[in-house]
């Protein structure tokens, strides 16, 4: 079934050209109100992303991914191996508030908070315009002969980029690593530290090739959010929209006449002078309708506003809107998925915070030794030996930790240490211990026992352990 005349351009990317080949983009400067916004959420983000690494709350890191020692914190709370299931619900909450947020406003993420799209519009496109100049300048410096200007223009370009990939590559490593052994690391010397200073050059060359070659390809081919957008928008989701009634009218699109009765006429408001296209850092053609591309970052709002204003028609040709209201006027409402979406996170997010407030200071596990059946001792004394392992997820030191029997009458014995143990912060103490309970209060042959985990007088933690015993014929 061949392709419809008007649908041909779904058939590839704008970023290809017919004959398979890169179709490299020079976005128009973007301005405007829509604009200006989007540039107080950017800088504040490129802030937050800047600063997240090194901002302390409680001692911990308020944002760190270290795969490599399995230790997270999130907004300040640490993440030990023992609470991967509480990182899973953190990351299925980000992951089905970015998918309601997508049902309801399409893929406004990426060009409003995606860190992607934040670097390469904000950072990097405008030192880029800085340099080399708008779209057209750029386009007529691409196509002249490598000359004094252009290898000046380029080479100081090409530099910066490199610079700044740089940068951003050591905070990277600031989130994966920590940022007190990165500056441990820098201060020590690269060559202390050959491992990490490869990691650094890999990732340097990746961010360098990312947003000096690779760019909106990343949005277009390399992201599976672009994909996705695909499966989750519906006819009633907000996104940016072409008005293509009032744009196209009766009889279609018209370049501007001075004077002219364009209603009389019966053509649209539509003057197609295609700034919504060359403004586009994707390269797309908004009039087409909501494609894989875009990337809801407005640019094409604010530049179609302006060329409304200037020839005295309503701006609004392009705005955020979904295809009911385009199509018949309806106003935007929560539908049945929607409020599925925003019923399953609030769920998550309550059991996360009621598991976060149970979540206790010292996690801990005893176990019975492998291979070890129970001991039978004078006076009808039954002892078993276990390991523990106690992990402390606080930043501070615990130094007077005990281990209590509390579910049956007995003694608990460590091995080789005093009574008390000295639990370091964000460290583990592990050892073995017996314990020794009267046969007459066990109930057969596997008993379960309760041992209590007490910090001075007060018990912070209480974890349970099979204890075996003679079996019972009664």
């Amino acid at each position: 079934m061949e392709t419809p005349e008007n649908e041909i351009f779904r058939d590839s990317i704008g970023t290809v050209t017919k004959d398979g080949k890169r179709a490299w983009v020079f976005p128009k400067k973007p301005s405007g109100k829509l604009y200006k916004y989007r540039k107080y959420v950017s800088y504040f983000l490129l802030t937050f992303l800047v600063a997240a690494p090194f901002i302390k709350i409680n001692g911990n890191q308020f944002l760190m991914f270290n795969v490599l020692e399995r230790r997270f914190n999130i907004f300040g709370f640490p993440f030990w191996p023992q609470d991967f299931y509480l990182f899973v619900i953190s990351m299925l909450i980000g992951v089905i508030f970015i998918a309601l947020f997508t049902v309801a406003f399409g893929r406004i993420f990426c060009g409003w908070i995606c860190p992607q799209t934040i670097f390469m519009e904000m950072v990097f496109r405008r030192i880029e315009y800085w340099i080399e100049g708008d779209r057209g300048k750029q386009m007529r410096l691409a196509k002249q002969p490598w000359n004094a200007e252009k290898i000046r223009k380029k080479g100081l370009k090409l530099f910066i980029f490199l610079l700044i990939s740089f940068i951003i590559a050591n905070v990277f490593l600031a989130y994966l690593i920590g940022s007190d052994k990165l500056i441990q690391y820098i201060k020590a010397g690269p060559l202390n530290h050959v491992s990490t200073l490869i990691s650094l050059i890999i990732f340097t060359a990746v961010f360098y090739f990312v947003f000096a070659w690779f760019r909106e390809q990343v949005c277009i081919i390399a992201c599976p959010y672009g994909r996705l957008q695909g499966v989750l928008l519906d006819t009633k989701s907000i996104v940016v929209a072409y008005d293509h009634k009032r744009g196209e009218a009766e009889n279609g699109r018209k370049k501007f006449k001075k004077n002219e009765d364009r209603e009389a006429l019966g053509h649209g408001d539509c003057i197609d002078c295609m700034q919504c296209v060359n403004v586009c850092p994707t390269g797309i053609d908004i009039r087409n309708g909501t494609q894989l591309e875009c990337v809801n970052c407005t640019a094409c709002i604010d530049e179609c506003d302006h060329i409304m204003e200037s020839i005295n028609l309503p701006k609004g040709l392009i705005r955020y809107a979904s295809e009911e209201e385009i199509e018949n006027k309806k106003p935007f409402k929560v539908t049945a998925r929607m409020k599925g979406y925003i019923a399953v996170l609030v769920i998550l997010t309550g059991l996360l915070t009621g598991m976060l407030f149970l979540r206790n200071d010292i996690e801990a596990n005893i176990l019975r030794l492998p291979g070890q059946l129970y001991e039978h001792k004078e006076n009808n004394i039954i002892s078993n030996v276990f390991t523990y392992k106690l992990v402390n997820k606080t930043t501070r030191d615990f130094d007077d930790v005990t281990l209590k029997l509390l579910s049956h009458k007995g003694t608990l014995k460590l091995v080789a240490t005093s009574d008390k143990l000295s639990v370091p912060k964000q460290g583990l103490v592990e050892g073995t211990l017996f314990v020794e309970i009267n046969n007459a209060a066990l109930t057969g042959d596997r008993n379960k026992i309760e041992i209590g985990v007490y910090n001075g007088d007060d018990l912070i933690e209480t974890t349970t352990a099979n204890f075996l015993g003679p079996r019972s014929f009664k």
